[in-house]
């Protein structure tokens, strides 16, 4: 009987709890329609199989395949032919760029001994997959033969020069060698040859990345002896893409600019070496010990230089247009076919790239197959689908790029959110984006299960998020019960969607727990990802699992889920941050005013669009679906992200729309929130700060505007 009794109670809140997870609102439908919603969501969520993640790494990772190669274009195919053989409606988007492939990368150490650097990653025995390798490179490095002596820039960033002309040093004319770290490798040379330099070496000291971090591989996950990190050194904060056609895509036989006219391509030459090669160099600098905090792991005294060590380099490059591959499939919407939801993750690599980004690329293959396997119970999408490969990020974002640039004016009209996923591993979610979207991400995050824990992924991420926020926001993040997502910078393919043509997006993945010691690198393969990252492709298939239920939410929620009390409070932060930092500036005379009352106003539009929402729960599905208005909502609420952007685009980089997110000038990656005030605020130029607080403000005071529109027309739509 007690037994019994157990397993009715236990029966009971098993039910209780299931009742309560499949009542629990969901942002965008009424009542009535969330519970054959969460069936459909469930269904899917047990589709993600972390069997074939395995077997399309093993096939897409299985050697190099760069953007520009024919081998780029085999992975294109295989992933073409894999979302045919799923049902879905695929085909190969062609495009082309300017990409530079190497001819001669030699450099010597001349004096005052000689070595000639090794510029290539040794094959390791336990790794085959290790010896079949891309040149050691740095992708839109200028072409040069140049000889000079060395001085070391530390992180070679701005901050960094600073600290040299304390201690007298001058870069001009010689050639620096800087670790990576502490920003984007394309803002070292660049960096470098603003003060005059005529060479840059870039190599990963062993206290960032190497032993010093832990065992390296194969015995660990850390970067060995002489492996280096290939990547592009383009000066995308200048704008993303094919370097020329800046604002249109590059197709063959279409408009380019001369590459002498280009914007984005690198002065001088800049390789890629291992801390092996830089470790003779360096140990024969000489001049000042360097300050503490620019030591690294490499056993003796660091010092700036200028010399005794003289290096030559020698490199030369290919210049020609190469072809890129976007592998696109799409599902066409029943009643919204006009309203896109689009996700993608790149397939190119600078070597085999398992991690980077073959396991993103997995897990959208596996959300791909989910979907059509729901395709196949009857299901169809209310809006587009949209799935992508894209060709050519690691260059510089080209075929994400060159894709939105052709389809601008229709992206503009029709897209309502772009996912984006690159590689992936274990860990906690990291998710970042426009935070009009916020509480729908978090809403989400709620409903899928981590691997290891069996709780929502939404705790840890939530947990990790309030970690990463400075002291003075700390308290209040801990306070709010919201997962908080960061906002974005730069340097995957959701650059030219959110940044350029200022729509809505969002940018997820896993990781916190996978060292990133092989990072484009030859040592990037399937075994080390299996070995050391996201072994049992859990993770990957959660984010198959979050990527579906993203998907699935927005493509049939009858009111697209934005919120904007998240994007005022989120703005209302950076305006603090701002006023604290004009305060500081002893001549900037910045006033603030005009953007603390225009967020004011989007406080107050977002809060009656609230009001007006909560009718969306008691709605019949089936009568507001039949409304008029909830088109005119919709289409509202789609464009409402473009609000936030300028035509005229930011100082210096007209390519940059949007007013609120941009990577900074001098941090490529990094984010600079209100860049305009913000950069002006930093270095000095309080003219253009305010004119920023005048372009901000109209931009958050259009948004406001735009919001209390759609709070009245969805008024108009519940009644």
């Amino acid at each position: 009987m007690r037994k019994a009794l157990l397993l009715v109670a236990g029966f009971a809140l098993l039910s209780t709890t299931f009742s309560s997870a499949q009542s629990r609102p969901i942002r965008g439908f009424p009542d009535d329609a969330i519970a054959a919603h969460r069936q459909r969501e469930e269904q899917f969520r047990k589709i993600p199989d972390s069997a074939r993640l395995k077997e399309y790494m093993e096939a897409m990772a299985g050697e190099p395949h760069v953007a520009g190669q024919p081998s780029s274009k085999n992975v294109a195919d295989y992933a073409l032919a894999k979302f045919k053989s799923f049902g879905l409606d695929a085909k190969l988007e062609e495009f082309e760029a300017m990409m530079p492939w190497p001819i001669e990368t030699t450099v010597e150490l001349i004096a005052p001994e000689k070595y000639a650097l090794r510029v290539k990653e040794p094959v390791l025995p336990e790794d085959p997959d290790s010896g079949d390798q891309t040149p050691l490179y740095n992708a839109y490095s200028g072409d040069g033969n140049v000889t000079g002596e060395v001085v070391y820039v530390n992180y070679g960033m701005p901050a960094d020069y600073e600290k040299l002309k304390e201690l007298g040093v001058d870069v001009k004319g010689r050639i620096v060698i800087a670790r990576y770290g502490a920003g984007w490798r394309g803002i070292k040379p660049k960096v470098a040859y603003e003060h005059g330099a005529i060479g840059c070496l870039i190599y990963s000291d062993p206290r960032d990345d190497g032993y010093y971090a832990g065992d390296v591989y194969p015995g660990g996950p850390y970067r060995p002896e002489f492996g280096a990190q290939r990547g592009s050194v383009m000066d995308m904060p200048i704008h993303a893409g094919d370097p020329l056609t800046p604002g249109w895509g590059s197709e063959a036989g279409g408009k380019k600019n001369r590459i002498e006219d280009s914007q984005t391509i690198l002065k001088i030459p800049v390789l890629p070496i291992s801390y092996g090669d830089a470790t003779p160099i360096l140990r024969q600098l000489k001049g000042k010990v360097v300050p503490n905090e620019w030591k690294g792991a490499l056993p003796f005294t660091y010092h700036v230089g200028p010399g005794p060590a003289q290096v030559h380099m020698n490199l030369r490059f290919e210049w020609k247009n190469r072809p890129l591959y976007n592998v696109v499939a799409r599902i066409p919407g029943t009643t919204r076919p006009d309203e896109w939801i689009i996700f993608g993750n790149h397939h190119d690599a600078w070597v085999s790239g398992a991690d980077d980004p073959i396991s993103g690329a997995s897990s959208l293959m596996e959300t791909a197959r989910g979907l059509a396997e729901l395709l196949k119970t009857g299901w169809r999408p209310s809006r587009t689908i949209i799935l992508a490969l894209w060709d050519g990020e690691e260059w510089g974002l080209l075929g994400s790029t060159e894709w939105a640039e052709k389809h601008d004016a229709e992206l503009k009209q029709k897209a309502a959110v772009y996912i984006n996923t690159d590689g992936t591993g274990k860990g906690w979610l990291n998710a970042g984006g426009s935070h009009g979207l916020q509480q729908f991400m978090g809403e989400a995050a709620k409903d899928v299960m981590d691997p290891r824990t069996g709780k929502p992924i939404f705790d840890e991420a939530r947990r990790r998020a309030v970690l990463a926020e400075t002291e003075d926001n700390k308290k209040a993040a801990e306070a709010d019960p919201s997962l908080r997502i960061a906002p974005l910078g730069s340097g995957s393919d959701f650059t030219p969607f959110l940044q350029h043509l200022t729509l809505s997006a969002l940018s997820v993945g896993f990781g916190g727990e996978s060292p990133g010691g092989v990072y484009h690198s030859a040592y990037d393969t399937i075994k080390w990802y299996q070995t050391y990252s996201d072994t049992d492709y859990s993770y990957g298939r959660t984010l198959s699992q979050l990527t579906g239920t993203l998907i699935l939410r927005l493509a049939d929620a009858p009111v697209l889920p934005f919120q904007y009390s998240d994007t005022a409070d989120t703005l209302l932060r950076y305006v603090v941050e701002l006023e604290k930092l004009a305060a500081e500036k002893k001549d900037s005379k910045v006033d603030m005013k005009p953007v603390r009352a225009a967020v004011e106003a989007l406080k107050a539009a977002g809060q009656n669009f609230e009001k007006a929402y909560a009718s969306v729960g008691k709605a019949d599905s089936q009568v507001l679906l039949a409304k008029k208005e909830l088109q005119q909502l919709n289409k509202l609420l789609l464009t409402s992200e473009q609000k936030l952007g300028n035509s005229d685009g930011l100082p210096r980089r007209d390519w940059f729309k949007h007013q609120i997110y941009a990577p900074g000038f001098y941090t490529g990656y990094g984010v600079k929130t209100m860049p305009q005030i913000r950069e002006g605020l930093e270095e000095g130029r309080f003219t253009e700060a305010q004119g920023g607080v005048r372009t901000v403000a109209a931009a958050v005071n259009a948004l406001a505007a735009q919001v209390s529109e759609a709070a009245r027309t969805l008024d108009a739509a519940v009644r």
